[in-house]
């Protein structure tokens, strides 16, 4: 098997995160080996642990998002920006991605999927997000979520 570009990988991990939302209190284990099975997706190492990262750290990402995203909280979020922030935040305090690259990243998902204003209002608060880390450094931030979730 070929290995998947970083980038294709990342749409794979959104398209999980975003396959999730739909199933509320499946097994994200569960969920991450039907899709390999179902869509012959390889199993890419970088592909499973920011999808199950993200879904063992929700409640904090949440909190996190809740903060940024003035006036909303997370779970009032569409299903695409949730789930796109949520892994580009997981990338930027987790997975050592440069921040640019991320938010780059998950600008063009909220683009490719989400709603006309979704692609302004995901590079806002992750801006605001990046802002706060290279202000204050990333274990702040994780501070932050888990007091809060």
């Amino acid at each position: 098997m070929s290995e998947m570009s970083r980038k294709e990988a990342r749409r794979n991990v959104f398209t999980l995160l975003f396959e999730t939302e739909f199933k509320k209190g499946e097994d994200p284990c569960l969920i991450y080996a039907s899709a390999i099975e179902d869509r012959e997706i390889p199993d890419d190492e970088y592909m499973r642990g920011v999808f199950l990262g993200i879904c063992e750290k929700s409640a904090e990402l949440d909190s996190i998002i809740s903060n940024y995203a003035k006036g909303w909280r997370a779970d009032r979020l569409s299903r695409v920006s949730r789930s796109v922030i949520r892994l580009s935040v997981y990338e930027i305090l987790y997975a050592d991605i440069p921040a640019n690259v991320s938010v780059s990243e998950a600008v063009e998902l909220a683009k490719k999927y989400g709603e006309d204003k979704s692609r302004a209002f995901v590079n806002g608060v992750l801006a605001s997000i990046v802002r706060d880390v290279e202000a204050k450094g990333k274990d702040a931030l994780i501070e932050l979520g888990s007091q809060n979730s």
